[in-house]
Protein backbone atom coordinates (compact mmCIF):
# COMPACT_ATOMS: atom_id res chain seq x y z
CA UNK A 1 0.00 0.00 0.00
CA UNK A 2 0.94 3.43 -1.14
CA UNK A 3 -0.23 6.55 0.71
CA UNK A 4 -2.65 6.84 3.97
CA UNK A 5 -3.48 3.43 3.27
CA UNK A 6 0.41 2.34 4.08
CA UNK A 7 -0.06 3.28 7.97
CA UNK A 8 -2.24 0.10 8.21
CA UNK A 9 -0.21 -2.35 6.53
CA UNK A 10 -2.81 -4.79 4.28
CA UNK A 11 -5.23 -4.05 6.91
CA UNK A 12 -7.55 -1.91 4.23
CA UNK A 13 -6.77 -4.52 1.21
CA UNK A 14 -7.65 -7.13 3.50
CA UNK A 15 -11.10 -6.11 4.78
CA UNK A 16 -12.02 -4.07 1.52
CA UNK A 17 -11.23 -7.54 -0.35
CA UNK A 18 -13.50 -9.48 2.43
CA UNK A 19 -15.89 -7.38 1.89
CA UNK A 20 -16.33 -6.45 -1.56
CA UNK A 21 -15.93 -10.08 -2.10
CA UNK A 22 -19.04 -11.51 -0.14
CA UNK A 23 -21.16 -8.34 -1.71
CA UNK A 24 -20.70 -10.35 -5.31
CA UNK A 25 -20.66 -13.50 -3.91
CA UNK A 26 -23.82 -13.26 -1.24
CA UNK A 27 -26.18 -12.20 -3.97
CA UNK A 28 -25.00 -15.08 -6.78
CA UNK A 29 -25.37 -17.28 -4.11
CA UNK A 30 -21.91 -18.93 -4.51
CA UNK A 31 -20.63 -18.85 -0.40
CA UNK A 32 -17.57 -18.98 0.50
CA UNK A 33 -16.23 -18.81 3.68
CA UNK A 34 -13.98 -16.70 4.77
CA UNK A 35 -10.98 -18.55 6.62
CA UNK A 36 -11.39 -17.67 10.46
CA UNK A 37 -7.50 -15.75 10.65
CA UNK A 38 -8.70 -13.76 8.34
CA UNK A 39 -12.11 -13.17 9.29
CA UNK A 40 -10.79 -12.22 13.24
CA UNK A 41 -8.56 -9.64 11.34
CA UNK A 42 -11.03 -8.11 9.50
CA UNK A 43 -13.38 -7.80 12.48
CA UNK A 44 -10.76 -6.25 14.88
CA UNK A 45 -9.83 -3.39 12.24
CA UNK A 46 -13.06 -2.83 10.74
CA UNK A 47 -14.26 -1.58 14.31
CA UNK A 48 -11.95 1.36 13.59
CA UNK A 49 -11.84 1.82 10.07
CA UNK A 50 -13.05 5.20 9.32
CA UNK A 51 -14.45 4.57 5.76
CA UNK A 52 -16.68 1.66 6.95
CA UNK A 53 -18.11 3.67 10.03
CA UNK A 54 -18.30 0.53 11.72
CA UNK A 55 -17.71 2.34 14.85
CA UNK A 56 -20.45 4.33 14.79
CA UNK A 57 -22.89 1.05 13.79
CA UNK A 58 -21.20 -1.36 16.80
CA UNK A 59 -20.58 1.81 19.60
CA UNK A 60 -22.57 0.46 22.92
CA UNK A 61 -23.01 -2.83 21.31
CA UNK A 62 -20.45 -6.71 22.77
CA UNK A 63 -19.88 -8.08 19.24
CA UNK A 64 -19.15 -11.86 19.38
CA UNK A 65 -18.80 -14.11 16.31
CA UNK A 66 -19.94 -17.33 17.54
CA UNK A 67 -17.68 -19.05 15.00
CA UNK A 68 -13.98 -17.68 15.34
CA UNK A 69 -14.01 -17.21 18.75
CA UNK A 70 -13.60 -13.23 18.47
CA UNK A 71 -15.15 -11.00 20.54
CA UNK A 72 -15.04 -7.22 21.38
CA UNK A 73 -16.94 -3.88 22.83
CA UNK A 74 -19.53 -3.67 25.84
CA UNK A 75 -23.55 -3.03 26.28
CA UNK A 76 -26.40 -5.71 24.41
CA UNK A 77 -24.76 -8.49 23.03
CA UNK A 78 -25.06 -9.19 19.48
CA UNK A 79 -24.08 -12.61 18.24
CA UNK A 80 -23.80 -14.63 15.08
CA UNK A 81 -21.18 -15.61 12.36
CA UNK A 82 -18.14 -13.38 11.87
CA UNK A 83 -18.94 -13.07 8.49
CA UNK A 84 -22.57 -11.44 9.66
CA UNK A 85 -21.16 -9.49 11.72
CA UNK A 86 -18.49 -7.90 9.51
CA UNK A 87 -21.03 -7.13 7.29
CA UNK A 88 -23.10 -5.97 9.28
CA UNK A 89 -21.30 -3.33 10.97
CA UNK A 90 -19.55 -2.41 7.61
CA UNK A 91 -23.51 -1.19 6.71
CA UNK A 92 -24.38 -3.81 4.96
CA UNK A 93 -28.28 -5.80 5.38
CA UNK A 94 -27.16 -8.77 4.21
CA UNK A 95 -26.14 -10.16 7.08
CA UNK A 96 -28.72 -9.37 9.99
CA UNK A 97 -30.93 -11.95 9.19
CA UNK A 98 -27.87 -14.38 10.89
CA UNK A 99 -27.61 -12.17 14.41
CA UNK A 100 -29.14 -12.29 17.06
CA UNK A 101 -29.01 -10.87 20.64
CA UNK A 102 -30.36 -8.25 22.86
CA UNK A 103 -28.44 -5.98 20.67
CA UNK A 104 -29.09 -7.30 16.81
CA UNK A 105 -32.29 -5.22 16.52
CA UNK A 106 -30.17 -2.12 17.50
CA UNK A 107 -27.66 -2.65 15.49
CA UNK A 108 -30.34 -3.49 12.70
CA UNK A 109 -31.83 -0.26 13.24
CA UNK A 110 -28.38 1.42 12.46
CA UNK A 111 -28.02 -0.82 9.45
CA UNK A 112 -30.74 -0.56 7.51
CA UNK A 113 -33.57 1.59 9.75
CA UNK A 114 -35.42 -1.18 11.10
CA UNK A 115 -37.35 -0.27 14.46
CA UNK A 116 -34.62 -1.04 17.12
CA UNK A 117 -37.14 -3.60 19.46
CA UNK A 118 -37.39 -6.92 20.37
Amino acid sequence: PRGLTSAFGGRVALLDGILHHQDIRRPLGFPREVPPERLRHALAFARYAPPIKARKRARGLRLVATDVGWSAGSGPEVRGPGEALLLSIAGRAAGLDELSGPGAAVLASRVDGRPATG
